[in-house]
């Protein structure tokens, strides 16, 4: 069972957190004053106050911890860190789980890829190519008679007119040809609760 808390537990908590903020924001003062001071001083003036080596000089296998401490200022942190990546390219070198660590926004660099699809006929000449090699393994198709040539591969032959293929296209001829058209279907499942 849970005990209300009474008035006086109340304030007492209340006189806590207030002792608490003014003790923070009387750190965060003195904080203040001291990076004031610190940033007056020149880089040589505060790695001569700390006893710290120049961050730019530091290497692979030196002790960079010295620049973590609370007193040093923010920019020589940054610094040392800068000079610990550049020490250790391991630390710096993202794994591949990372969605965004390659560059997209230079379309024209990426120029590897091939792709199946077709503006405006969408994948078509894929699942007909699928199809066809279906048909022939039904046939009892020897494998090496399969076309299995990519559409890159063939010679492109020069599209006719608009007006010439309709002339040619007879819709009888291409009711038997062409493809079941595709459709999705859903089916959801009904839950009783």
């Amino acid at each position: 069972m849970t005990r209300h808390a009474s008035f006086w537990d109340r304030r007492r908590a209340a006189v806590r957190a207030e002792e608490d903020t003014v003790r923070r924001a009387a750190e965060a003062e003195t904080e203040a004053a001291h990076q004031a001071t610190l940033a007056e001083k020149t880089d040589a003036e505060l790695l001569a106050e700390f006893d710290l080596p120049d961050p730019d000089t530091l290497k692979a296998g030196d002790d960079f911890t010295a620049f973590m401490a609370k007193a040093i200022p923010e920019h020589l942190r940054r610094r040392a860190l800068r000079k610990l990546w550049v020490s250790k390219p391991v630390l710096a070198c993202l794994d591949d789980l990372v969605d965004y660590a390659d560059d997209y926004t230079q379309a024209s660099a990426v120029t590897s890829f091939s792709t199946s699809y077709e503006v405006g006929k969408g994948l078509r000449r894929h699942i007909e190519d699928v199809a066809k090699k279906a048909l022939a393994v039904e046939d009892k198709t020897a494998p090496e008679q399969i076309d299995t040539a990519p559409v890159e591969d063939a010679p492109a032959a020069p599209e006719p007119e608009h007006d010439q293929i309709m002339a040619e296209t007879d819709p009888q001829d291409d009711a038997e040809t062409a493809l079941p058209p595709r459709r999705m279907a859903f089916r959801f499942e009904e839950h009783s609760a």
